[in-house]
């Protein structure tokens, strides 16, 4: 009998996708949930031919130099590569493997309930139920912003995206967005398509960022931008924390320049921004987007149907590396 492949896992994943592992291979698992240094990622990693990981874990050049020859393929259990360094497992011939589409639904779902609670004050109103201090109400109590009918930009109309677009139909929002290329009529849905950033804001009463982290997009948010936006605008994030100058978010959010934020991701993971949690006009969420039952059994499996693959001679489907 072949002897079965050995795959260190990271984190705890659930019940159903460690099963499944436990099956088909060697597992290392890890039953306490430890997030693991650098250095013991690299230790961990003798004698494995394949390692699960998360985002939590960050394979920078030097990490990547660092793991053993035997390892063959690196099948993440996220959508998101920006913790990797696709170059250098592409000079050490490792193999790099994401979870797309199957997280889809349930991000957009997140960045409805973002902007809903950032359009309604839910972050200060579950406050004041929390500590005893709702002792009032009258005509100006608690007023926030609708976002029926309003004007809806999107950043990345890729798979999230356009199921943000979906649900935010339901509220008779109009869609707008800017893409790298323009989708099809039939994608686009009677969306209204920006050739540039700076258009798309300047229309948008609600900016959603859907795009992937890349030095490319890299502070996309900055400042200048942040600027072209309509007074009052509101900015969801769901996508990466690198996306948006923080500091200049604040300013904004301090200035009324930006009604409100409704945040899920971060540029310090975990943990967050202290000085944006310190402001009222703000709706936070602690990097959840995936964070449902049958999302979290889906995207293991689809990390295993890439080591599936792999280890049977064939091509992983998500390789991105």
């Amino acid at each position: 009998m072949a002897t079965k492949p050995t795959v260190l896992v990271t984190r705890t994943l659930p019940n159903a996708v460690e099963d499944r592992l436990a099956k088909d291979y060697n597992v290392r698992l890890n039953p306490d949930d430890t997030l693991y240094s650098p250095d013991e990622l690299i230790e961990l990693a003798h004698g494995a031919d394949a390692i699960l990981p998360c985002h939590t874990e960050h394979f920078t050049h030097d990490v990547v130099q660092r793991l053993p020859d035997r390892l063959k393929i690196v099948a993440n259990f996220s959508v998101g590569v920006d913790h990797c360094d696709l170059e250098a497992f592409r000079k050490r011939g490792i193999i790099v493997t994401n979870t797309p589409d199957v997280l889809s639904d349930a991000t957009a779902e997140i960045a409805i309930l973002l902007m809903l609670g950032a359009a309604r004050r839910a972050g200060e109103g579950e406050q004041m139920m929390r500590d005893g201090s709702w002792c009032d109400w009258s005509p100006s109590f608690m007023v926030g912003n609708a976002i029926t009918g309003k004007r809806l930009g999107i950043i990345g109309m890729g798979r999230v995206g356009l199921v943000v677009a979906k649900r935010a139909r339901g509220f008779e929002m109009e869609i707008h967005y800017f893409n790298r290329n323009r989708l099809s009529e039939t994608n686009e849905q009677g969306a209204i398509y920006h050739d540039s950033i700076e258009g798309l804001l300047a229309i948008s009463d609600i900016l959603s960022l859907n795009c992937p982290a890349s030095p490319e997009t890299a502070n996309l948010l900055s400042a200048e931008r942040i600027a072209q936006l309509p007074d009052g605008a509101i900015i969801i994030n769901t996508a990466r924390g690198a996306l948006v100058d923080e500091s200049a978010l604040v300013d904004a959010l301090r200035s009324g320049k930006i009604a409100s934020s409704g945040l899920d991701v971060y540029r310090t993971e975990p943990g967050g921004n202290r000085e944006i949690a310190t402001l009222p006009n703000t709706f936070l969420l602690p990097h959840i987007g995936s964070a449902n039952m049958e999302t979290r059994d889906a995207m293991g499996f689809r990390a295993l149907d890439n080591l599936d693959a792999y280890f049977s001679g064939r091509e992983p489907k998500d390789r991105v590396a």
